[in-house]
């Protein structure tokens, strides 16, 4: 009698591997899922205001796409290096200003409509009010003896962080041939040969983004 029970007890045993197998896989991915969430916290749309509020009110000098990578990708992680690098390219070809066009992306990826709606108002409102506010003193302060040094100081911060966004954008570029030899191309073309700005984008656009086609199908 102990014999005949003995398969049965075994039986059992396999049977509940699988469970344990199963449980097991079932708490690894509740971990990963986890670890995911940490990784990637999900604003609100008032902290997105926020964030491009305070952007737009007090940039001066340009340099805002840096700003941008430094609020969104390394302060908060709101986006992934790669998907701020897309937008960054995807703003610069699109006709309007840049730092509009970026901000939208932005907000677009994270609430969709709604999300770029609250980026763009929040891009636009501060200054929209301080130009009006500050318009009848302007050729006061234009007058000052410091205010063209003070704004020399202010070009090379938004410089510096143009060059910060620049770097990311040449390091990832780095990776593959085809998309370094677009990035060699432009800026020859651009700053030594003074090609138009729209025939750099028609040609070389198109090349590049065949090249990246090419190479995800690849993959």
């Amino acid at each position: 009698m102990a014999q005949a029970d003995e398969p049965a007890a075994h039986t059992s045993f396999a049977a509940l591997a699988p469970m344990r197998d199963s449980h097991g896989v079932a708490m690894v991915r509740q971990k990963a899922d986890t670890a995911v969430t940490e990784q990637a916290p999900r604003p609100t749309l008032f902290a997105l205001f926020l964030v491009f509020f305070r952007i737009g009110l007090l940039s001066f000098g340009g340099g805002l796409s840096g700003w941008v990578f430094r609020e969104v990708v390394t302060l908060r992680g709101w986006l992934d290096e790669d998907e701020f690098m897309s937008g960054f390219a995807m703003s610069q070809i699109l006709p309007g200003a840049n730092i509009t066009n970026l901000g939208v992306y932005v907000g677009q990826k994270l609430f969709g409509v709604a999300g770029a709606a609250i980026v763009l108002f929040a891009l636009l409102c501060g200054p929209f009010f301080a130009v009006i506010g500050l318009a009848s003193i302007y050729g006061a302060l234009n007058s000052l003896p410091f205010a063209e040094t003070a704004m020399d100081g202010v070009a090379a911060a938004a410089i510096g962080l143009l060059l910060i966004v620049a770097g990311r954008g040449a390091k990832r570029a780095s990776r593959h041939m085809a998309s370094m030899a677009a990035l060699l191309a432009t800026f020859i073309g651009v700053a030594f040969l003074h090609v138009s700005l729209l025939l750099v984008v028609v040609v070389i656009g198109p090349l590049s983004v065949w090249a990246a086609w090419n190479r995800s199908a690849g993959q």
